[in-house]
């Protein structure tokens, strides 16, 4: 007689922040869930290491964390007493500009609108409205495709989110605001003209308001060693350092997720699929790639603007004309002299990150998919052109092009941080136009990465929909929230 006893209900390949969300959310069902990582240590994006000397510690990938904070799903589990503790920066961002002068975000909508001069009322008319509907539709924006619970709300917020970056900036007057902005939308990873940019911005400006942009106190990793350490207290299981390259090298199971992007699930469980859906997963289109440098300080980066130096995060990249040119041209495969530069100050505001009166520092710059041109020193220039004495303070250094980065992680595919691009052509089909992005067309088999929506971040969401469309398919457990 065959025996059907398999040896777990579900399986989890990789412990991203989707894995993880994903296993939990099977886990907290009543199943028994293994998650299986590649790596020696889990978290995919959320690593921390000793990249340049002792007592230094970067984040390898991820390092500010607001959709993290707001994650709804996140927002459920009592990761604080599994060790996660967040620290805010003074300000959320910040925009220097060559005059010396910075735009700001901080978490009061009231400050940041009034600090923006002429464009105060326009910034409050535009965020200060999300700010209020957040709470209602972020289940909905952070989710695939469906008929929304607020639908008023959600279409007030569609009119602004699936415009480009470059109309909705018409909106201001001032080079403060238009800058601001301009470095908000960036975090989309594509030209600032293309539709659709306008959302992240929205998203990342309503969360600073909403609960800041905070920073992991020990580090990213701290955000996954917390969500494991939730998960094995349900009685999950994690078993790291195995890669699976095929389905053959899987335990028995009833269902397994992927963590993983399309390129990565052909690889191991292409011939399972439909011709249609090998067909639409080898035409999925992955976006611009980053150069990465980290630094470890004999002191604080000395910006010019004082706004710059309470801030966990910096956008580098002057006037909005300047930002949109860098973006544009290294979509088009070029690399620009004046990148625009994402830093991030964590040392600041967490002391567990370097020895006493020293500091780290974070940076990457959009460069073209698979670039393996070295831009350190680009970046550098661009830090100092704002904090003239920077490179003065440097102990150390270390670097990740696109192709390290892939080998660090291969969900980053030639550099892609957000498992690809989300344009308005896969913004919402993304890995492929199907009744549930989550479901291959093999049964048991289902894809829980940032490649189904809603896309990149540190948010887990992408793993608990996979979750919940599984426990549905193969359980028959509903969740309804």
């Amino acid at each position: 007689m065959k025996n059907n006893k398999t040896d777990f209900d579900a399986i989890v390949v990789g412990s991203g922040p989707n894995g993880l969300a994903a296993a939990i959310t099977m886990q907290q069902a009543g199943l028994s869930v293994l998650i299986i990582e590649g790596k020696d240590k889990i978290g995919g994006g959320l690593r921390s290491a000793e990249l340049t000397l002792p007592g230094f510690v970067h984040d390898i990938c991820s390092a500010i964390h607001p959709l993290a904070i707001g994650s709804p799903f996140f927002n459920t589990l009592p990761l604080s007493d599994h060790g996660l503790l967040y620290q805010f920066p003074d300000l959320a961002a910040a925009h220097p500009f060559d005059d010396g002068s910075a735009a700001v975000l901080s978490s009061s909508l009231a400050e940041t609108a009034k600090s923006l001069g002429i464009d105060e009322q326009v910034y409050l008319k535009l965020i200060g409205s999300l700010v209020k509907d957040w709470p209602d539709i972020a289940g909905d924006v952070l989710g695939p495709l469906h008929f929304p619970k607020y639908p008023l709300a959600m279409a007030k917020f569609g009119l602004n989110a699936l415009t480009s970056a470059t109309y909705l900036a018409k909106k201001f007057k001032t080079k403060e605001a238009k800058g601001l902005w301009a470095g908000m939308v960036a975090h989309s990873i594509q030209p600032l003209s293309n539709l659709s940019t306008s959302a992240i911005g929205l998203v990342l400006m309503a969360a600073a308001h909403l609960k800041g942009w905070p920073i992991p106190a020990g580090g990213s990793q701290q955000i996954a060693t917390a969500l494991s350490s939730y998960f094995i207290s349900l009685g999950g299981r994690i078993e790291t350092g195995r890669f699976i390259n095929s389905l053959d090298e899987l335990p028995s199971s009833k269902t397994v997720l992927f963590d993983v992007t399309p390129r990565q699930l052909l690889k191991i469980a292409g011939h399972k699929f439909s011709s249609i859906y090998k067909w639409q997963l080898e035409r999925y289109r992955y976006g611009m790639g980053v150069f990465k440098v980290d630094w470890a300080l004999d002191g604080q980066i000395p910006f010019i603007a004082e706004q710059a130096r309470r801030a966990g995060t910096v956008h580098i990249g002057n006037t909005i004309e300047e930002i949109v040119f860098s973006e544009k041209s290294c979509w088009q495969g070029k690399h620009v002299d004046k990148p625009f530069v994402l830093l991030a100050q964590q040392s600041l505001f967490d002391d567990t990150r370097a020895p006493e009166g020293k500091h780290t520092a974070w940076a990457y710059c959009h460069v073209p998919n698979g670039s393996t041109k070295d831009m350190t020193n680009i970046i550098e220039k661009q830090v100092e052109r704002f904090a003239p004495g920077f490179r003065e303070l440097i102990l150390a250094k270390h670097s990740m092009d696109t192709s390290e980065i892939e080998a660090y992680n291969p969900n980053y595919v030639g550099g892609d941080i957000n498992g690809g691009v989300i344009d308005l052509g896969q913004l919402f089909t993304r890995p492929a136009l199907r009744s549930s992005p989550y479901r291959t067309s093999a049964k048991g088999l289902y894809i829980c990465s940032s490649s189904t929506p809603p896309g990149g971040g540190v948010h887990g969401m992408c793993g608990y929909h996979a979750a919940k469309r599984a426990l549905k398919d193969i359980f028959s457990i509903i969740i309804d929230n």
